[in-house]
């Protein structure tokens, strides 16, 4: 039997929603729909199932390069509606790119051990292809299904999805 998981990358109202602080426009809102299908397709296969969330200090000097955002606690910070976490699924909070650093990801991934991880979520360019490097460097066989992923800057997300595939191996479909 093959153990999968589902990792959700900042799946957040600051880059979902219009009102946003930092909104990543029609494209990121057009994704949810088929990360709601996966969603169900991971929990009915009993995979694990991971939400990252961005979760700021009021004066993270990541806002020296973006807007404000996803302030813990904050409405910005928490998952959309839409995808909301069930109680036995993992929510770590996570205050730079990758979904590793700083976060029980690894072990959770080791305890878990699945064969596959999908990664689905926001931005593409930063913290989606930083958390599936990540994951390369710790040899998990990796899926980013393109349908899944968004960014705010469309040649930043090609780049993106090149490099994962090229660089760090991920199937890319």
């Amino acid at each position: 039997m093959t153990r999968g998981a589902l990792i959700i990358v900042d799946m957040l109202n600051d880059f979902i929603d219009e009102k946003g602080a930092l909104y990543c426009g029609p494209g990121a809102r057009a994704i949810v729909p088929f990360i709601q299908e996966r969603l169900a397709a991971h929990r009915k296969a009993g995979s694990l199932v991971v939400f990252l969330q961005d979760a700021h200090a009021e004066d993270d000097l990541e806002f020296e390069k973006f807007p404000k955002h996803c302030v813990a606690g904050t409405w910005g910070s928490q998952i959309i509606d839409a995808l909301a976490p069930e109680p036995d699924e993992k929510v770590l909070p996570k205050t730079r790119y990758s979904g590793f650093y700083g976060t029980p990801l690894e072990k959770i991934l080791t305890d878990h051990q699945p064969d596959e991880v999908e990664v689905v979520g926001v931005c593409t360019s930063i913290c989606v292809m930083d958390t599936v490097g990540g994951l390369a460097n710790r040899d998990y066989r990796t899926v980013v299904p393109r349908a899944g992923v968004a960014d705010f800057d469309a040649d930043a997300h090609q780049h993106a999805l090149l490099r994962m595939e090229r660089l760090y191996g991920a199937i890319v479909q």
